[in-house]
């Protein structure tokens, strides 16, 4: 079958995939960003209340941004991978591992240098940008 046809059964573990990779990828950035929650709230110079609690932080928006992002990203890695022949879970972490390093960090830390965000902001996301998509490729292959 042509790499860009996808039909029935297999079509639905194609998608089954992406949806489960995403998930593992936001669910690690649950873990991620609650263990490194101060000194995320510092370098993005979020004011918090007398509890720690971020103000104005009531809204659920963020995070229904962040999973269709995490859709979108693992749907475009999927597509990459199929593309260029990663099928092993091995050769999925590695590539996960390059797209999140060498494509979304830069890209994040570029845009923090020019907007004048503190270094630690760009580590601690673009730590996140990394293990994501690690896990994101690792998962893609598993199926």
């Amino acid at each position: 079958m042509d790499a860009m046809q996808v039909s029935g059964k297999e079509g639905r573990m194609e998608i089954l995939s992406v949806v489960v990779a995403a998930f593992a990828s936001f669910a690690f950035g649950a873990v991620w960003y609650m263990s490194l929650a101060k000194p995320w709230m510092q370098a993005a110079g979020i004011e918090c209340d007398s509890n720690g609690k971020p103000v104005n932080g009531a809204s659920l928006m963020p995070f229904v941004v962040s999973g269709i992002c995490m859709i979108l990203v693992a749907g475009m890695m999927r597509h990459i991978f199929t593309m260029s022949g990663i099928d092993t879970p091995f050769y999925g972490t590695m590539g996960g591992f390059g797209v999140g390093l060498f494509f979304i960090t830069p890209w994040v830390a570029m845009n923090y240098a020019y907007a004048m965000r503190p270094v630690k902001l760009a580590v601690i996301d673009g730590g996140y940008s990394t293990i994501g998509c690690t896990i994101i490729g690792l998962v893609l292959t598993l199926f």
